[in-house]
């Protein structure tokens, strides 16, 4: 959520409770956006909604973005919550086309952690943040009694350069755009899942928790227009896409063969009754870009390490109603929709 005081007062009388709302993918977790969060400090010039807030500072324009990571547990195949906390953050700058230059990082910590625990966080947040290219400037660390946290939360904010003429969100995506996924899916939320559950030993995916700053400058910089960036957290492709598509009021067509899904994913997948399409990733993310450049603009994701099996998933449409489809290999089609309950609690 991004925007600005609006002084608005949000009524809270029989409001009922919160419930639990974990992530931004969820139908409960939209619902305390839309009638509490935002009428409250929604931009009143009705700012789209992206990843991180555009900021015009004289002839600057920043992006500033935050986010808490609640993730359980707190070591996982692929990363921690320490290079969560950063790539999360880089990586929702980047999506605005932004260049990171600085992170907050705020610990809670829980009475009871272990130091080499702590230790091992930060350092990973230290290694995450040198891989990006970005500082961690300031902070603050708080202590709380035991079982009031799982270990450890973090919060962290970021701030980022955006260069001049680039204009990057929902608002510019149209009829006849190419749809660029830069790789396999679902690889965090099943690392999460088979740490938490203790299933290693059938389980072998590791997060594809990483920085994708490096792959957004290489596009930027190839050329190629491009309309839209989102990196693919809570609720999954599936999710994040309906999203851009009522935003935008297109309909995004996909092909299902084209979409990557490792061998060990889908098996897992498969066993426990998920859908790819929702499971969170924490390095990967969708492009959209004009039919004519699609091309360009693949060959250039391809050049950067983290997007290296990026390819051409699907193409916005214009149809009577905005929505997303997606094409099996079998020819059929079925409509996608936005993720009604969180599969995998507490994935960042």
């Amino acid at each position: 959520m991004s925007g600005i005081l609006s002084g608005c007062p949000v009524p809270i009388e029989n409001r009922g409770r919160v419930e639990m709302a974990h992530g931004g993918g969820g139908s409960k977790m939209q619902q305390l956006i839309e009638e509490i969060l935002l009428p409250a400090f929604g931009n009143p010039e009705g700012a789209a909604r992206h990843d991180s807030a555009l900021l015009q500072v004289e002839k600057i324009q920043l992006a500033f973005t935050t986010d808490s990571y609640v993730v359980r547990p707190l070591f996982f195949q692929g990363g921690s919550i320490g290079s969560l906390a950063v790539n999360g953050t880089v990586n929702d700058l980047s999506m605005s086309g932004a260049y990171p230059v600085a992170i907050s990082a705020g610990l809670i910590l829980e009475e009871g952690l272990p130091l080499e625990h702590l230790q091992a966080v930060v350092s990973d947040m230290q290694t995450a943040a040198r891989t990006a290219g970005v500082r961690i400037v300031t902070g603050d660390t708080k202590v709380v009694e035991r079982g009031r946290c799982d270990g450890m939360y973090i919060n962290t904010a970021g701030v980022g350069i955006v260069r001049d003429g680039v204009d990057i969100g929902p608002h510019r995506v149209q009829p006849g755009d190419a749809v660029i996924l830069s790789g396999d899916i679902g690889r965090h939320g099943i690392a999460i899942l088979a740490a938490r559950e203790d299933m290693l030993d059938y389980c072998d995916t590791a997060s594809d928790c990483a920085p994708l700053n490096s792959a957004v400058t290489i596009l930027l910089n190839s050329g190629a227009e491009v309309h839209c960036l989102r990196d693919l957290t809570r609720g999954g492709m599936a999710s994040v896409l309906v999203e851009i598509a009522q935003a935008s009021g297109t309909f995004i067509h996909l092909r299902e063969e084209a979409i990557p899904v490792s061998a060990s994913v889908r098996a897992a997948c498969e066993l426990l009754g998920y859908d790819p399409l929702y499971i969170a990733n924490e390095g990967r993310f969708v492009a959209f870009v004009p039919a004519a450049d699609a091309e360009t603009a693949l060959k250039a994701i391809r050049t950067a390490s983290v997007s290296g099996e990026a390819k051409i998933v699907g193409t916005v449409q214009k149809r009577e109603t905005a929505g997303v489809s997606i094409c099996s290999k079998y020819g059929t089609e079925r409509h996608i929709y936005m993720l009604s309950g969180e599969q995998l609690p507490r994935i960042c």
